[in-house]
Protein backbone atom coordinates (compact mmCIF):
# COMPACT_ATOMS: atom_id res chain seq x y z
CA UNK A 1 0.00 0.00 0.00
CA UNK A 2 1.26 3.88 -0.36
CA UNK A 3 0.93 6.38 2.06
CA UNK A 4 -2.67 7.74 0.39
CA UNK A 5 -3.52 4.44 1.71
CA UNK A 6 -3.79 3.24 -2.55
CA UNK A 7 -2.53 -0.24 -3.57
CA UNK A 8 0.85 0.05 -5.55
CA UNK A 9 -0.12 -1.59 -8.49
CA UNK A 10 3.41 -0.97 -9.78
CA UNK A 11 5.40 -2.58 -6.69
CA UNK A 12 3.12 -5.62 -7.61
CA UNK A 13 3.33 -5.69 -10.90
CA UNK A 14 7.68 -6.10 -10.55
CA UNK A 15 7.10 -8.64 -7.74
CA UNK A 16 4.88 -10.19 -10.17
CA UNK A 17 7.20 -9.97 -13.18
CA UNK A 18 10.20 -10.94 -10.20
CA UNK A 19 8.74 -14.28 -8.79
CA UNK A 20 7.65 -15.42 -12.48
CA UNK A 21 11.09 -15.15 -13.56
CA UNK A 22 12.25 -17.55 -10.84
CA UNK A 23 9.23 -19.88 -11.59
CA UNK A 24 10.75 -19.72 -14.94
CA UNK A 25 13.98 -21.08 -13.63
CA UNK A 26 12.53 -23.69 -12.03
CA UNK A 27 12.45 -22.13 -8.43
CA UNK A 28 9.19 -22.61 -6.66
CA UNK A 29 8.01 -19.80 -4.59
CA UNK A 30 5.14 -19.10 -2.25
CA UNK A 31 3.91 -15.40 -1.52
CA UNK A 32 2.50 -14.44 1.88
CA UNK A 33 0.22 -11.10 1.60
CA UNK A 34 -0.94 -8.85 3.51
CA UNK A 35 -3.47 -6.08 3.45
CA UNK A 36 -7.15 -7.06 2.76
CA UNK A 37 -8.59 -5.12 5.17
CA UNK A 38 -6.84 -1.98 3.54
CA UNK A 39 -7.80 -2.61 0.22
CA UNK A 40 -11.08 -3.17 1.05
CA UNK A 41 -11.24 0.18 2.58
CA UNK A 42 -10.14 1.46 -0.44
CA UNK A 43 -12.41 -0.05 -2.68
CA UNK A 44 -15.51 0.81 0.00
CA UNK A 45 -13.99 4.33 0.06
CA UNK A 46 -13.46 4.08 4.14
CA UNK A 47 -11.63 7.70 5.24
CA UNK A 48 -10.99 5.56 8.71
CA UNK A 49 -10.50 1.88 9.37
CA UNK A 50 -13.73 0.18 11.12
CA UNK A 51 -13.70 -0.54 14.85
CA UNK A 52 -16.71 -3.10 14.33
CA UNK A 53 -15.78 -6.79 14.28
CA UNK A 54 -18.24 -7.42 11.20
CA UNK A 55 -17.29 -4.28 9.86
CA UNK A 56 -13.40 -5.61 9.74
CA UNK A 57 -14.80 -8.73 8.26
CA UNK A 58 -16.87 -7.10 5.56
CA UNK A 59 -13.62 -4.81 4.25
CA UNK A 60 -11.17 -7.72 4.30
CA UNK A 61 -13.73 -10.29 2.57
CA UNK A 62 -13.75 -7.25 -0.33
CA UNK A 63 -9.95 -6.37 0.40
CA UNK A 64 -9.31 -10.23 -0.83
CA UNK A 65 -11.48 -10.76 -3.35
CA UNK A 66 -9.82 -7.32 -5.36
CA UNK A 67 -6.11 -8.17 -3.85
CA UNK A 68 -6.40 -11.46 -5.77
CA UNK A 69 -7.73 -9.54 -8.78
CA UNK A 70 -4.92 -7.61 -9.18
CA UNK A 71 -2.40 -10.48 -7.89
CA UNK A 72 -3.73 -12.57 -10.82
CA UNK A 73 -3.84 -10.06 -13.56
CA UNK A 74 -0.51 -9.25 -12.84
CA UNK A 75 0.82 -12.70 -12.76
CA UNK A 76 -1.08 -13.60 -16.18
CA UNK A 77 0.30 -10.80 -17.50
CA UNK A 78 4.00 -12.55 -17.51
CA UNK A 79 2.47 -16.08 -18.07
CA UNK A 80 1.99 -17.04 -14.54
CA UNK A 81 -1.03 -18.26 -13.10
CA UNK A 82 -1.54 -17.91 -9.05
CA UNK A 83 -4.15 -19.79 -6.63
CA UNK A 84 -5.20 -18.19 -3.10
CA UNK A 85 -5.26 -20.07 0.16
CA UNK A 86 -6.61 -18.72 2.97
CA UNK A 87 -5.68 -19.55 6.34
CA UNK A 88 -6.74 -19.34 9.82
CA UNK A 89 -4.56 -20.73 12.92
CA UNK A 90 -6.84 -23.59 13.23
CA UNK A 91 -6.02 -24.85 9.83
CA UNK A 92 -2.54 -25.42 11.21
CA UNK A 93 -3.26 -26.44 14.30
CA UNK A 94 -5.12 -29.65 13.56
CA UNK A 95 -2.88 -32.30 12.38
CA UNK A 96 -5.76 -33.41 9.81
CA UNK A 97 -6.01 -29.67 8.41
CA UNK A 98 -2.57 -29.40 8.82
CA UNK A 99 -1.55 -31.91 6.08
CA UNK A 100 -5.01 -30.89 3.91
CA UNK A 101 -3.19 -27.53 3.10
CA UNK A 102 0.34 -28.90 3.00
CA UNK A 103 -1.46 -31.19 0.07
CA UNK A 104 -2.55 -28.02 -1.95
CA UNK A 105 0.64 -26.51 -1.52
CA UNK A 106 2.19 -29.95 -3.23
CA UNK A 107 -0.39 -30.07 -5.47
CA UNK A 108 -0.09 -26.42 -6.98
CA UNK A 109 3.92 -26.05 -6.99
CA UNK A 110 3.54 -29.49 -8.83
CA UNK A 111 1.59 -27.76 -11.29
CA UNK A 112 4.08 -24.66 -11.51
CA UNK A 113 1.09 -22.49 -9.44
CA UNK A 114 2.72 -19.57 -7.06
CA UNK A 115 0.26 -19.86 -4.29
CA UNK A 116 -0.68 -16.87 -2.81
CA UNK A 117 -1.16 -16.79 0.82
CA UNK A 118 -2.86 -14.33 3.33
CA UNK A 119 -4.36 -14.61 6.65
CA UNK A 120 -8.34 -15.20 6.08
CA UNK A 121 -9.50 -11.91 7.80
CA UNK A 122 -13.39 -12.44 7.20
CA UNK A 123 -13.69 -15.55 9.30
CA UNK A 124 -10.95 -15.16 12.10
CA UNK A 125 -11.63 -12.97 14.61
CA UNK A 126 -8.33 -13.47 16.71
CA UNK A 127 -6.40 -11.53 14.68
CA UNK A 128 -8.21 -8.45 13.85
CA UNK A 129 -10.07 -8.22 17.58
CA UNK A 130 -6.50 -7.83 18.70
CA UNK A 131 -5.71 -4.97 16.82
CA UNK A 132 -4.00 -6.89 14.10
CA UNK A 133 -1.65 -8.78 15.87
CA UNK A 134 -2.48 -12.14 13.67
CA UNK A 135 -3.50 -15.60 15.29
CA UNK A 136 -0.45 -16.67 13.67
CA UNK A 137 1.13 -13.47 16.31
CA UNK A 138 1.40 -11.38 13.22
CA UNK A 139 1.51 -11.70 9.03
CA UNK A 140 6.07 -12.51 9.69
CA UNK A 141 4.86 -15.52 12.01
CA UNK A 142 2.47 -16.95 8.87
CA UNK A 143 5.36 -16.93 6.53
CA UNK A 144 6.93 -18.42 8.43
CA UNK A 145 4.67 -20.97 9.23
CA UNK A 146 4.18 -21.10 5.54
CA UNK A 147 8.04 -21.96 4.97
CA UNK A 148 7.72 -25.08 7.81
CA UNK A 149 5.01 -25.97 5.88
CA UNK A 150 5.96 -26.50 2.63
CA UNK A 151 9.25 -27.46 3.50
CA UNK A 152 11.57 -24.10 1.77
CA UNK A 153 14.67 -23.41 2.04
CA UNK A 154 14.65 -20.00 2.40
CA UNK A 155 12.23 -17.10 3.86
CA UNK A 156 12.23 -13.64 2.74
CA UNK A 157 11.04 -11.26 4.51
CA UNK A 158 10.56 -7.78 2.30
CA UNK A 159 9.92 -4.75 4.63
CA UNK A 160 10.62 -1.25 5.38
CA UNK A 161 14.21 -1.63 6.62
CA UNK A 162 16.67 -3.26 5.11
CA UNK A 163 18.20 -5.38 7.43
CA UNK A 164 18.98 -6.15 10.91
CA UNK A 165 20.99 -2.86 12.28
CA UNK A 166 23.09 -2.87 15.53
CA UNK A 167 21.53 0.04 16.72
CA UNK A 168 17.95 2.24 15.08
CA UNK A 169 18.66 3.70 12.04
CA UNK A 170 16.41 5.87 12.67
CA UNK A 171 17.77 7.69 15.57
CA UNK A 172 21.96 6.80 15.30
CA UNK A 173 23.14 7.46 11.67
CA UNK A 174 26.16 5.64 12.87
CA UNK A 175 24.37 1.98 13.25
CA UNK A 176 25.86 -0.85 10.96
CA UNK A 177 23.65 -3.31 9.19
CA UNK A 178 24.65 -7.10 10.73
CA UNK A 179 24.72 -8.85 6.96
CA UNK A 180 24.71 -12.90 8.53
CA UNK A 181 23.14 -13.70 11.96
CA UNK A 182 24.52 -16.73 13.36
CA UNK A 183 22.94 -17.13 16.33
CA UNK A 184 20.35 -14.87 17.90
CA UNK A 185 20.87 -13.16 21.18
CA UNK A 186 19.19 -12.35 23.80
CA UNK A 187 20.60 -8.55 23.78
CA UNK A 188 19.35 -8.93 20.14
CA UNK A 189 15.98 -9.41 21.19
CA UNK A 190 15.52 -7.22 23.97
CA UNK A 191 16.50 -4.28 21.91
CA UNK A 192 14.02 -5.64 18.88
CA UNK A 193 11.18 -5.42 21.02
CA UNK A 194 12.14 -3.04 23.87
CA UNK A 195 9.63 -0.73 25.67
CA UNK A 196 9.88 2.20 23.88
CA UNK A 197 12.18 1.53 21.36
CA UNK A 198 11.18 2.59 18.13
CA UNK A 199 13.33 0.07 16.38
CA UNK A 200 11.03 -2.41 18.46
CA UNK A 201 7.61 -1.51 17.99
CA UNK A 202 8.28 -1.27 14.16
CA UNK A 203 7.95 -5.15 13.78
CA UNK A 204 11.77 -5.91 14.19
CA UNK A 205 10.63 -8.48 17.16
CA UNK A 206 8.08 -10.28 14.93
CA UNK A 207 10.97 -10.71 12.45
CA UNK A 208 12.69 -12.27 15.00
CA UNK A 209 10.13 -14.27 15.79
CA UNK A 210 9.36 -15.66 11.98
CA UNK A 211 13.71 -16.03 11.81
CA UNK A 212 13.36 -18.51 14.77
CA UNK A 213 10.43 -20.46 13.69
CA UNK A 214 12.45 -20.45 9.99
CA UNK A 215 15.31 -21.54 11.25
CA UNK A 216 14.15 -24.24 13.53
CA UNK A 217 12.70 -25.61 10.66
CA UNK A 218 15.87 -25.90 8.52
CA UNK A 219 15.30 -22.34 6.43
CA UNK A 220 17.48 -19.65 5.92
CA UNK A 221 15.35 -16.22 6.18
CA UNK A 222 16.55 -12.87 4.94
CA UNK A 223 15.40 -9.44 5.77
CA UNK A 224 15.23 -6.84 3.19
CA UNK A 225 13.94 -3.89 1.68
CA UNK A 226 10.78 -4.55 -0.46
CA UNK A 227 10.65 -0.80 -2.06
CA UNK A 228 12.20 -2.64 -4.91
CA UNK A 229 11.31 -5.99 -5.23
CA UNK A 230 14.29 -6.85 -7.96
CA UNK A 231 15.58 -7.08 -4.93
CA UNK A 232 14.44 -10.58 -4.20
CA UNK A 233 17.31 -11.38 -7.69
CA UNK A 234 19.63 -10.09 -5.85
CA UNK A 235 19.07 -12.27 -2.89
CA UNK A 236 19.23 -14.84 -5.25
CA UNK A 237 22.24 -14.31 -6.78
CA UNK A 238 23.68 -14.07 -3.43
CA UNK A 239 24.46 -9.88 -3.50
CA UNK A 240 25.38 -8.37 -0.11
CA UNK A 241 22.26 -7.56 0.62
CA UNK A 242 19.94 -7.28 3.81
CA UNK A 243 20.47 -9.63 6.36
CA UNK A 244 20.85 -13.05 6.42
CA UNK A 245 19.40 -15.24 9.67
CA UNK A 246 21.36 -18.95 9.04
CA UNK A 247 19.89 -22.30 9.95
CA UNK A 248 22.25 -24.24 11.88
CA UNK A 249 20.46 -27.16 11.15
CA UNK A 250 20.65 -26.50 7.41
CA UNK A 251 24.26 -25.39 7.32
CA UNK A 252 25.45 -28.51 9.90
CA UNK A 253 23.60 -30.92 7.70
CA UNK A 254 24.96 -29.43 4.85
CA UNK A 255 21.65 -28.61 2.43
Amino acid sequence: MKESGKINVERIAKLARTISELQSQGKNVVLVTSGAIGVGMDRLSLKKRPTGMKEKQAAAAVGQCELMSIYSKMFWECGQIVGQILLTADNVGSENDRQNVINTFDALMQMNVVPIVNENDSVSTVEISAGDTMAFNENDSLSAIVATLIGADLLVILSDIDGFYDDDPKINPNSKRISVIRNMTSEMERFAGGAGSQFGTGGMVTKLRAAKIANEAGAHMILACGSDPGVIKDIISGADVGSVFVSEKKYNEGI
